[in-house]
């Protein structure tokens, strides 16, 4: 019997973005800071620039899933987001929730470093998988180690030489045992233990230095992921 039960994720937070630009970041700007959703078949079902914007998908037998930003502005050009995701799960309800709520925290994050360091500026995104062998239990702990910022917290500089990719000036944005951020002066990097949610380890590349290559990252990155886990 399949395991089909609602779900809810709320979380609020304060960006440092007029809600203008969250507005713009949310709708057109989602590569810089979480992936493409262009293609997303959503329906805005409310859209009251630049405060309440609603998109949702539907799908067969009461399927559906909804995304809603409600943005207040704060004095400093900063905003409030009131976020709330809500649709359907089916199967490992709990894994996937656990996986879905922790994953908000992370991308909601994510935007707060895109509008502080890099709102506007084109973005050439990357995304790269780890093999399957990342799946193991300490398959997160094993990429850590070999960037070699297993020993690192928020806010620390680090200065990286990645086998195959190169030196990485910057600083550890977020760290815990589920993701890890790193951010250079032209570039975010984002890496996901998704090992954690049953998947594999996942990295995205959110590149802002006006001269990104998508296919030599993914090369160069998925080169170093298979060294990894070999």
């Amino acid at each position: 019997m399949t395991d089909k039960r609602d779900f809810e994720i709320v979380y609020d937070t304060e960006l440092p973005g007029t809600p203008e630009r969250v507005w713009e970041a949310v709708t057109r700007g989602t590569p810089a800071w979480m992936f493409p959703t262009d293609q997303w078949p959503a329906v805005r079902t409310v859209a009251e620039y630049p405060s309440h914007l609603v998109s949702r998908m539907d799908g067969p037998d009461g399927w559906f899933n909804q995304l809603e930003h409600v943005l207040e502005p704060l004095d400093g050009g900063r905003a409030r987001l009131h976020y709330v995701h809500s649709g359907i799960f089916t199967d490992n309800w709990d894994e996937q929730y656990d996986g879905a709520s922790k994953h908000t925290a992370f991308y909601l994050h994510t935007l707060g470093q895109y509008l502080e360091h890099f709102d506007g500026r084109p973005v050439v995104f990357t995304d790269i998988q780890a093999p399957s062998a990342s799946q193991a239990p300490d398959g997160f702990d094993r990429l850590k180690k070999a960037l070699g910022v297993d020993g690192s917290a928020p806010g620390d500089t680090v200065e990286l030489d990645v086998d195959g990719v190169g030196h990485l000036s910057g600083e550890i944005d977020y760290s815990n045992e589920h993701f890890l951020g790193l951010r250079t002066a032209d570039a975010m990097y984002r890496f996901f233990g998704r090992n954690n949610f049953g998947a594999p380890v996942g990295m995205t590349v959110h590149d802002f230095s006006g001269s990104g290559d998508a296919g030599a990252a993914a090369t160069a990155w998925g080169a170093f992921l298979d060294k990894v886990y070999v």
